[in-house]
């Protein structure tokens, strides 16, 4: 049965993974994020679902506590804001090498170094582009709302579980911190042990005698296995790309201009949008919901219509890269953005907008 309450993002994607099934949370308190932990301390789920609460001693500990537990194709998740992120990167590379679902939760706050605990967007390149070494891909949702933090935590769920693959809800400091109504999910049962034998014969859950036992590893001796093993997770890789990209479009159907946004930095979008089309300027929005993968096809649709786009993100042109590979030179491309924690107003957008599209039209 769902229920409605008012909720910060942070709590609302912890009441989720409670409801959601979870089995196990492994995690470091690092603000803007603490209160993940918190409110799952204080729900104290061990009791009612039999969801596994830890805290580890450091971020590199609590992700490979999720290595082990997503090998036995458990729901393991952790969560952190950016310097511990970095600190996971490691682990991740291993997790996504060897093929484990887990979820992966990053309030981002401002840097580069220790930076600041204020909202930022500036680990877009680290979590899209794989911060950690190899080839590799991490699938990315990129919430703008407390609802959205809710949903999002069963959908990451299924999807790392559908392609063996870590996926991490790519939040900030604002949606974390930020209270909103929230339409909370009907809870559900955590998968017994035969379940999971059943359903992933690839999970180390153990085996009976004369059984052949499973191995999660990422490690292949030889060259040749290593290109092998790479060339399976690239077919999976546009497997995905072509499956599983997700965004939201406002007002797109008679745009001449384009405002590109994710997270929080897309909600200040939207205002400053309505403002733009009072003034008679066809302005649309897209907003990408998956960051990987990232909706290269549907900017391409745009394009023809498209007079220039305004790329808005709170850092310093991440997401403005992945953009303009889209538009392939078409059309005009600028970016907006506030460094270190610093977040933009409506206004601000606006006045970008004007500055950087409409003065050479005017």
């Amino acid at each position: 049965m769902e229920e409605v309450r008012l909720m910060k993002g942070n709590e609302a994607i912890a009441e989720a993974a409670i409801r959601c099934g979870c089995d196990g949370y492994f995690g470091y308190p690092i603000t803007p994020q603490s209160e993940v932990m918190e409110w799952l301390m204080q729900e104290k789920p061990w009791d009612t679902t039999g969801m596994v609460v830890l805290q580890a001693e450091s971020e590199v500990a609590s992700i490979n506590m999720l290595y082990g537990g997503g090998g036995c194709g458990k729901r393991v998740m952790t969560s952190s804001s950016s310097p511990g992120i970095s600190l996971m990167q490691e682990g991740i590379s291993y997790i996504a090498g060897a093929q484990i679902p887990c979820l992966i939760v990053n309030v981002m706050r401002g840097g580069p170094g220790l930076g600041t605990i204020q909202p930022s967007q500036a680990d877009y390149a680290q979590t899209v582009k794989g911060g950690g070494h190899g080839d590799y891909k991490v699938i990315a949702l990129a919430p703008a709302s407390v609802q959205e933090m809710a949903d999002f935590v069963d959908l990451a769920f299924t999807l790392a579980f559908k392609y063996r693959n870590p996926v991490m809800i790519l939040s900030d400091g604002l949606i974390g911190q930020m209270m909103e109504k929230v339409r909370l999910p009907a809870y559900k049962k955590r998968m017994s042990n035969a379940a999971i034998k059943e359903n992933f014969p690839w999970a180390t859950l153990g085996k009976k005698e004369k059984e052949e036992q499973a191995i999660i590893t990422s490690l292949h001796l030889l060259a040749e296995e290593q290109e092998n093993h790479n060339h399976v997770l690239q077919r999976k890789y546009r497997q995905i790309e072509a499956t599983e990209t997700r965004c939201e479009l406002l007002q797109t159907h008679d745009a001449e201009y384009l405002l590109i946004a994710f997270g929080s930095a897309a909600r200040i979008c939207q205002n400053a949008m309505h403002t733009l089309r009072d003034e008679g300027i066809k302005v649309g929005l897209l907003r990408p919901i998956t960051l990987y993968p990232f909706p290269y096809e549907e900017i391409k649709k745009l394009i023809p219509a498209i007079k220039g786009i305004l790329v808005a993100e709170l850092n310093a042109g991440q997401m403005v890269e992945d953009v303009k590979l889209a538009v392939e030179g078409r059309t005009k491309v600028e970016h907006f953005g506030r460094l270190g924690g610093m977040v933009f107003s409506p206004a601000e957008v606006h006045q970008a907008f004007s500055t950087k599209l409409l003065e050479e039209h005017v």
